[in-house]
Protein backbone atom coordinates (compact mmCIF):
# COMPACT_ATOMS: atom_id res chain seq x y z
CA UNK A 1 0.00 0.00 0.00
CA UNK A 2 1.82 3.09 -1.24
CA UNK A 3 0.86 5.99 0.96
CA UNK A 4 2.67 9.09 2.02
CA UNK A 5 2.66 9.22 5.77
CA UNK A 6 4.44 10.92 8.57
CA UNK A 7 5.40 9.27 11.84
CA UNK A 8 5.37 11.07 15.14
CA UNK A 9 6.01 8.69 18.00
CA UNK A 10 6.15 11.36 20.66
CA UNK A 11 3.05 13.30 19.76
CA UNK A 12 0.18 13.32 22.21
CA UNK A 13 -2.36 13.44 19.42
CA UNK A 14 -3.30 11.03 16.61
CA UNK A 15 -3.31 11.76 12.57
CA UNK A 16 -8.06 10.86 11.09
CA UNK A 17 -9.73 13.65 11.46
CA UNK A 18 -8.40 11.15 10.80
CA UNK A 19 -7.03 7.03 15.69
CA UNK A 20 -2.09 11.89 17.60
CA UNK A 21 -2.48 14.94 19.29
CA UNK A 22 -5.35 17.35 18.15
CA UNK A 23 -5.74 20.96 17.16
CA UNK A 24 -8.98 22.48 15.87
CA UNK A 25 -8.54 25.55 13.72
CA UNK A 26 -11.70 27.59 13.31
CA UNK A 27 -11.92 29.98 10.40
CA UNK A 28 -14.77 32.41 10.54
CA UNK A 29 -16.07 33.65 7.22
CA UNK A 30 -18.66 36.37 6.91
CA UNK A 31 -20.94 36.52 3.91
CA UNK A 32 -22.84 39.67 3.11
CA UNK A 33 -26.22 39.43 1.42
CA UNK A 34 -27.56 42.50 -0.30
CA UNK A 35 -31.30 43.07 -0.46
CA UNK A 36 -32.94 43.09 -3.88
CA UNK A 37 -35.96 44.81 -5.43
CA UNK A 38 -38.98 42.77 -6.40
CA UNK A 39 -41.25 44.57 -8.83
CA UNK A 40 -44.89 43.63 -8.24
CA UNK A 41 -46.62 46.58 -10.00
CA UNK A 42 -45.77 50.11 -11.05
CA UNK A 43 -47.40 51.34 -7.84
CA UNK A 44 -45.98 48.79 -5.39
CA UNK A 45 -42.41 47.71 -4.92
CA UNK A 46 -40.07 46.60 -2.14
CA UNK A 47 -37.32 49.12 -1.72
CA UNK A 48 -33.70 48.00 -1.34
CA UNK A 49 -32.67 47.41 2.26
CA UNK A 50 -29.33 47.89 3.93
CA UNK A 51 -26.90 44.99 3.50
CA UNK A 52 -27.68 42.19 5.97
CA UNK A 53 -24.59 40.50 7.43
CA UNK A 54 -24.96 36.77 7.91
CA UNK A 55 -23.77 34.91 10.99
CA UNK A 56 -20.17 33.69 10.77
CA UNK A 57 -19.76 30.12 9.54
CA UNK A 58 -17.06 28.21 11.40
CA UNK A 59 -14.92 25.87 9.33
CA UNK A 60 -13.19 23.32 11.52
CA UNK A 61 -9.99 21.53 10.63
CA UNK A 62 -8.85 18.62 12.79
CA UNK A 63 -5.16 18.03 12.30
CA UNK A 64 -3.84 15.44 12.22
CA UNK A 65 -6.43 12.75 11.53
CA UNK A 66 -7.99 10.73 14.34
CA UNK A 67 -8.52 7.01 13.87
CA UNK A 68 -12.21 6.23 13.50
CA UNK A 69 -14.23 3.08 13.21
CA UNK A 70 -13.80 1.63 9.74
CA UNK A 71 -16.83 1.12 7.56
CA UNK A 72 -16.81 -2.45 6.29
CA UNK A 73 -18.06 -1.65 2.78
CA UNK A 74 -15.30 0.92 2.28
CA UNK A 75 -12.36 -1.49 2.56
CA UNK A 76 -10.12 -0.95 -0.48
CA UNK A 77 -8.29 -3.88 -2.11
CA UNK A 78 -5.22 -4.98 -0.10
CA UNK A 79 -1.73 -4.19 -1.27
CA UNK A 80 -0.24 -7.50 -2.39
CA UNK A 81 3.10 -6.00 -3.45
CA UNK A 82 5.16 -5.78 -0.27
CA UNK A 83 8.79 -4.77 -0.16
CA UNK A 84 10.67 -8.08 -0.15
CA UNK A 85 13.66 -6.71 1.73
CA UNK A 86 11.41 -5.43 4.51
CA UNK A 87 9.27 -8.57 4.50
CA UNK A 88 12.30 -10.84 4.88
CA UNK A 89 13.58 -8.77 7.77
CA UNK A 90 10.50 -8.03 9.88
CA UNK A 91 6.83 -8.68 9.39
CA UNK A 92 3.65 -8.84 11.44
CA UNK A 93 1.16 -11.66 10.83
CA UNK A 94 -2.39 -11.51 12.19
CA UNK A 95 -4.25 -14.82 12.38
CA UNK A 96 -7.89 -13.88 12.83
CA UNK A 97 -9.15 -17.37 13.72
CA UNK A 98 -6.48 -17.72 16.40
CA UNK A 99 -7.07 -14.20 17.76
CA UNK A 100 -3.31 -13.70 17.85
CA UNK A 101 -0.65 -11.58 16.18
CA UNK A 102 2.84 -12.88 15.44
CA UNK A 103 6.04 -10.89 14.92
CA UNK A 104 8.67 -12.48 12.69
CA UNK A 105 12.21 -11.33 11.95
CA UNK A 106 14.35 -13.11 9.36
CA UNK A 107 11.64 -15.79 9.18
CA UNK A 108 12.04 -16.50 12.89
CA UNK A 109 9.18 -16.02 15.35
CA UNK A 110 10.09 -13.27 17.80
CA UNK A 111 6.90 -12.83 19.81
CA UNK A 112 3.16 -13.44 19.82
CA UNK A 113 0.28 -11.61 21.50
CA UNK A 114 -3.46 -12.21 22.02
CA UNK A 115 -5.73 -9.76 20.20
CA UNK A 116 -9.35 -8.77 19.66
CA UNK A 117 -10.46 -8.67 16.03
CA UNK A 118 -13.39 -7.25 14.09
CA UNK A 119 -16.80 -8.53 15.11
CA UNK A 120 -19.45 -9.90 12.75
CA UNK A 121 -20.32 -7.32 10.11
CA UNK A 122 -17.11 -5.40 10.87
CA UNK A 123 -14.56 -8.11 10.12
CA UNK A 124 -10.92 -7.10 9.96
CA UNK A 125 -10.06 -7.19 6.23
CA UNK A 126 -7.81 -10.04 5.10
CA UNK A 127 -4.86 -9.04 2.94
CA UNK A 128 -1.34 -7.64 2.83
CA UNK A 129 -0.79 -4.15 4.21
CA UNK A 130 1.97 -2.18 5.88
CA UNK A 131 2.37 0.14 8.84
CA UNK A 132 1.42 3.64 7.71
CA UNK A 133 1.11 5.49 11.01
CA UNK A 134 2.48 5.29 14.56
CA UNK A 135 1.20 7.46 17.38
CA UNK A 136 2.18 7.59 21.03
CA UNK A 137 -0.57 8.55 23.51
CA UNK A 138 -3.24 9.06 20.82
CA UNK A 139 -6.33 11.22 21.08
CA UNK A 140 -9.57 9.70 19.79
CA UNK A 141 -12.60 11.32 18.19
CA UNK A 142 -15.96 9.60 18.66
CA UNK A 143 -17.19 8.74 15.14
CA UNK A 144 -20.82 9.64 15.84
CA UNK A 145 -20.78 12.46 18.39
CA UNK A 146 -17.48 14.10 17.47
CA UNK A 147 -16.44 14.09 21.13
CA UNK A 148 -12.67 14.23 21.56
CA UNK A 149 -11.26 11.78 24.10
CA UNK A 150 -7.78 12.85 25.29
CA UNK A 151 -5.00 10.42 26.18
CA UNK A 152 -5.61 8.65 29.46
CA UNK A 153 -7.11 5.56 31.07
CA UNK A 154 -10.51 6.06 29.40
CA UNK A 155 -9.17 6.50 25.87
CA UNK A 156 -10.44 3.65 23.63
CA UNK A 157 -7.08 3.58 21.81
CA UNK A 158 -5.01 2.93 24.91
CA UNK A 159 -1.41 4.08 24.93
CA UNK A 160 -0.33 3.41 21.34
CA UNK A 161 -1.76 3.46 17.81
CA UNK A 162 -0.21 1.57 14.87
CA UNK A 163 -2.27 2.15 11.73
CA UNK A 164 -2.05 -0.13 8.69
CA UNK A 165 -5.25 0.62 6.69
CA UNK A 166 -7.15 3.75 5.69
CA UNK A 167 -9.50 4.97 3.02
CA UNK A 168 -8.54 8.56 3.86
CA UNK A 169 -11.38 8.91 6.35
CA UNK A 170 -11.63 5.70 8.36
CA UNK A 171 -8.74 3.82 9.94
CA UNK A 172 -7.79 0.33 11.06
CA UNK A 173 -4.78 -0.49 13.18
CA UNK A 174 -3.37 -1.96 16.37
CA UNK A 175 -4.14 -0.15 19.60
CA UNK A 176 -4.43 -0.68 23.32
CA UNK A 177 -7.74 -0.78 25.13
CA UNK A 178 -9.20 -0.04 28.57
CA UNK A 179 -11.62 -2.93 27.93
CA UNK A 180 -9.16 -5.74 28.47
CA UNK A 181 -11.93 -8.33 28.74
CA UNK A 182 -12.49 -8.03 24.97
CA UNK A 183 -8.98 -9.21 24.07
CA UNK A 184 -9.26 -12.69 22.57
CA UNK A 185 -12.70 -12.00 21.13
CA UNK A 186 -14.26 -10.70 17.92
CA UNK A 187 -15.30 -7.40 19.46
CA UNK A 188 -13.99 -4.44 17.47
CA UNK A 189 -15.10 -2.47 14.41
CA UNK A 190 -12.16 -3.84 12.43
CA UNK A 191 -9.21 -2.73 14.55
CA UNK A 192 -6.81 -5.01 16.39
CA UNK A 193 -7.13 -4.45 20.13
CA UNK A 194 -4.25 -5.45 22.39
CA UNK A 195 -3.32 -5.30 26.04
CA UNK A 196 -1.53 -1.99 26.60
CA UNK A 197 1.74 -3.68 27.59
CA UNK A 198 1.63 -5.76 24.40
CA UNK A 199 0.98 -2.87 22.02
CA UNK A 200 3.79 -0.97 23.77
CA UNK A 201 6.14 -3.86 23.00
CA UNK A 202 4.97 -4.11 19.38
CA UNK A 203 5.31 -0.35 18.95
CA UNK A 204 9.00 -0.63 19.87
CA UNK A 205 9.67 -3.23 17.18
CA UNK A 206 7.82 -2.07 14.07
CA UNK A 207 8.32 0.99 11.92
CA UNK A 208 6.65 2.74 9.01
CA UNK A 209 6.63 0.30 6.11
CA UNK A 210 6.70 -2.89 8.19
CA UNK A 211 4.48 -5.44 6.40
CA UNK A 212 1.24 -6.41 8.12
CA UNK A 213 -0.31 -9.62 6.79
CA UNK A 214 -3.88 -10.41 7.84
CA UNK A 215 -4.82 -14.07 7.46
CA UNK A 216 -8.21 -15.74 8.08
Amino acid sequence: MNQSVKVNKNSAMVRGKSFQKYLTAVILGTTVLFGGVTKQSPALSIQPQNPIPLAPSPVKFLTPHTPKFATSNLFPPPNNQLNDSIENNLRVVIKLNQRRVYLYQNQQLQSSYPIAVGREGWETPVGKYQVIEMISQPTWEHPFTGEIIPPGPDNPLGERWIGFWTDGKNYIGFHGTPNTETVGQAASHGCIRMFNQDVLALFQRVKIGTPVIVEP
